[in-house]
């Protein structure tokens, strides 16, 4: 009997920590103008706000992952799952900003404790050959989490709109809980080869290091674009809601059906037809080509008026977003053949700079104009794209004999 299905039961578990985390992480989305008009908050703190999850959860990402080598992965997920259960609660119970900053700041923390211990855990219980098929389980938990995170969100705030924070608080204790009782401490670990040591070695760097130091790689050119496109899909993704609100009247309903629709076919392609996209196109057209849509349908956004034509819209960028970011993370992997945790690691690192910035400047120019942030997005985004279009034959291709 193979390691994963002697293990399911501690995937299943991982699965289900991992997914109340990403719908955590959704649920503010839609409920974002009713915060702002319940306690008075501009845009230029929402940003900050939005921002501060993940500035802890780059900070946290590196020790956490060396606490879980040193502690064990288990309780360190226990420890992320009771953190993230108190943000949420404190973030549905604050009246007070700097209450809501320091609850954000605990849930990235949470989830920079969780994620790491739970992927290494993942990785301790599998063996090379049924490590993709692992880690797909995680990662379509992630998907999952996060695609129904904002439809909750929305559903659930008719009834009270602290009342989705309450009830993640609680599916978190509860997954702390059941963890702490049925997730083994010690784990049958799979072998491991000298490469992934070697990569363990080189991720042990300090992170600003490994930043400076990405600029020799052959794909820095793919980190630049994850950057700008985490930080054109931020601009858009932070403001969307307040300007859904701001400019047509969007109850959190009809926002959660924008963004959990547009999610949901992301998803799909994901599964069913990104392989087939990829494998006939190559990665420089499909890159090039979701750069210039993304670009494109973000500026048209602020043109339309029909409820229709802003659903079609918003569902393309998503689209060409959710097409976007996995081709350049399986572009970087045909880069290399020894360091895919190190590149991983950087993928991750640039996604959350873009997250960063792009948050804190979307909330600045919306206090502004509040058609600015899709404006600096769509002209960033096309920027990026002549970028590629000029010299992505040599970096944006990969070598002949990854394939």
């Amino acid at each position: 009997m193979s390691l994963l299905l002697r293990n399911r039961g501690s995937i299943l578990l991982l699965m289900i920590n991992i997914f109340i985390i990403f719908v955590g992480i959704g649920l503010v989305i839609p409920i974002l103008p009713k915060y702002m008009e319940l306690l008075h908050i501009n845009g230029s703190q929402i940003g900050l706000m939005v921002a501060a999850f993940s500035i802890a959860q780059l900070i946290f990402s590196p020790i956490a992952g060396r606490i879980s080598d040193r502690l064990g992965r288990k309780p360190v997920i226990i420890t992320g799952m009771i953190i993230f259960a108190m943000s949420e609660w404190m973030f549905g119970a604050s009246n007070s900003i700097p209450l809501l900053f320091i609850a954000r700041a605990l849930g990235g923390v949470g989830a920079a404790l969780i994620m790491p211990a739970v992927l290494a855990y993942a990785a301790d219980i599998t063996t090379k050959q049924e490590r993709a098929q692992g880690m797909g389980f995680i990662n379509a938990a992630i998907t999952t989490g996060f695609i129904i995170g904002p439809g909750i969100g929305g559903f659930v705030a008719q009834y009270g709109v602290r009342i989705p924070f309450y009830g993640a608080a609680v599916a978190g204790l509860i997954a702390a809980i059941v963890t702490f009782i049925f997730l083994p401490a010690r784990v049958e670990v799979a072998d491991k080869d000298v490469n992934e040591a070697l990569q363990e070695d080189k991720a042990s760097i300090p992170l600003w290091k490994q930043l400076a130091l990405s600029v020799k790689e052959p794909y820095f050119m793919s980190l630049i674009i994850i950057f700008i496109a985490s930080f054109g899909l931020a601009n858009f993704e932070t403001v969307f809601t307040l300007y859904m609100d701001d400019k047509f009247g969007f109850s959190t309903i009809d926002i959660a059906y924008i963004i959990t629709f547009g999610s949901i076919a992301g998803a799909v392609i994901q599964a069913t037809a990104f392989g087939s996209i990829l494998n006939k196109f190559g990665e420089f057209k499909v890159i090039t080509t979701c750069l210039l849509a993304s670009a494109l349908f973000i500026v048209l956004t602020i043109f339309v008026h029909k409820y229709w034509l802003i659903f079609a819209v918003t569902f393309l960028v998503f689209l060409a977003m959710d097409i976007l970011r996995p081709a350049l993370g399986t572009l970087m992997s045909k880069m290399t053949t020894t360091e895919q945790g190190y590149v991983a690691g950087l993928n991750s690192a640039y996604t959350s700079l873009g997250n960063i910035i792009g948050p804190i400047i979307a909330g600045m120019l919306y206090d502004i104009n509040i058609d600015y942030p899709y404006l600096l997005a769509g002209v960033v985004l096309f920027l990026c794209f002549v970028l590629s279009a000029a010299t992505g034959r040599k970096y944006l291709t990969a070598p002949s004999n990854s394939n």
